[in-house]
Formats: C-alpha cells, sequence, structure tokens
C-alpha cells in the first residue's frame, strides 16, 4: 500500500533497478486487483537505452494472452506508424500505465475496460521505474489514460497533441493510441493525424 492506504505496487519493485529485475519482479504484482482474472503481467519491452518510450494504457486481449506488449490489431497500427514516421523500432521501448488486462467477459469473448484511476496510481511505481531505468530523450504518450498517468488528470490530448512539452528529462508528445485508428468512422483521417504526431516526436528527439 502507499502512503494513503492505498493498493500500490510499490511493494513488489526489487532492490536492483534494470529491466530484467523489474520485468521479473512485476509478473508476481498483486498492486491492485486486476491480477486476480488477467492471465499474466504485461510488462514493457525494448532496448535498456532508447530513445523513445512509448506509453499505452493497458495489454489487450492478445497482449495478455502471449505476454508482449502491442503485439494485437493496434500494435500493426503502431508498427506502421513508427516505420513511417521513421522512427527505428529497435529503438523503441513499448510499455502501458497499467501492466495487467481489465476486461468484462462477455460470452467467450473479453471486452477491454478502461483501468480504473486508482488501478493506473497503483501501477504507476513500476512505470516510473522504467522511465528512471531507460531515461528516454522522447516519451509518446498513447491516449487519455497513459496522459492522465504522465501528465496530470486535466491533460486532454485533443487540445495538446503532437506539442513536444517537457517532462522530467525528457520530451513528451501525446498522441491519439493506436486502438482509437481502428474505432475511428475515418481511419485515414485519423491515421493521419496519428502519424502526424509520430513525426513530431521523431523531429522532437
Amino acid at each position: 500500500m502507499d502512503k494513503d492506504g492505498n493498493n500500490s505496487a510499490a511493494e513488489f519493485l526489487p532492490d536492483q533497478l534494470d529491466l530484467e529485475s523489474l520485468r521479473r519482479a512485476a509478473a508476481g504484482c498483486q498492486g491492485c486487483g486486476l491480477y486476480r482474472n488477467a492471465t499474466q503481467t504485461v510488462f514493457g519491452e525494448g532496448p535498456g537505452q532508447a530513445t523513445f518510450m512509448l506509453v499505452g494504457e493497458q495489454p489487450g486481449d492478445q497482449e495478455d494472452r502471449q505476454g508482449h506488449p502491442f503485439v494485437g490489431p493496434a500494435g500493426r497500427i503502431l508498427d506502421k506508424g513508427l516505420a513511417e514516421a521513421g522512427i527505428p523500432r529497435d529503438d523503441v521501448y513499448v510499455t502501458n500505465a497499467v501492466k495487467h488486462f481489465s476486461f468484462v467477459p462477455r460470452g467467450k469473448r473479453r471486452i477491454h475496460q478502461k483501468p480504473t484511476a486508482a488501478e493506473v496510481a497503483a501501477c504507476h511505481p513500476w512505470l516510473d521505474a522504467e522511465l528512471a531505468v531507460v531515461d528516454p530523450a522522447v516519451i509518446v504518450v498513447l491516449g487519455a489514460t497513459a496522459a492522465q498517468a504522465l501528465l496530470g488528470r486535466t491533460f486532454r490530448v485533443t487540445q495538446h497533441r503532437g506539442e513536444p512539452m517537457p517532462l522530467g528529462n525528457a520530451l513528451a508528445v501525446a498522441t491519439i493510441h493506436p486502438s482509437a485508428v481502428l474505432r475511428a468512422p475515418d481511419r485515414d483521417a485519423a491515421y493521419a493525424g496519428f502519424l502526424s504526431d509520430l513525426q513530431a516526436a521523431a523531429r522532437a528527439a
């Protein structure tokens, strides 16, 4: 629990802060209730000294099953955008604000459910540790939940997307989550805006 008595991942952090130690420790995290129904913890992946760190909301259904971030349909949109923006995939660390899949069962399907503010806060020690270890030059904030975690609850992606702004030692650039491109009535327009924001992140580096 944190100092206010709320559930927190802080007690599960390892003494040694490196990505492998963090990944092993996160596998046993019970800092919030999401671990009970999720298949596994889905920790961040990428080089330990990446220029870019991309932070999404939470793992989706495929990510939860496979144990890797951004391997589902949204991940394919993300990979396409990174390639077209000229951001090398091997210079990117990808993670999520919440490391367990939050969902509601509907028949045989598991429907994504937005994590609560308490769940985002409980998981924040992992994100802080990843930021400290990777020390990226640019943080790409994907969607409202990641923005809430990193830029404050009053930040609005729609008002400030594509604008580099200081965040610790890095510059943060907010954009929509790639899953929003898939849900958009006009996917081409949504993707064009998403790509423009990634290009702004590339320039910021």
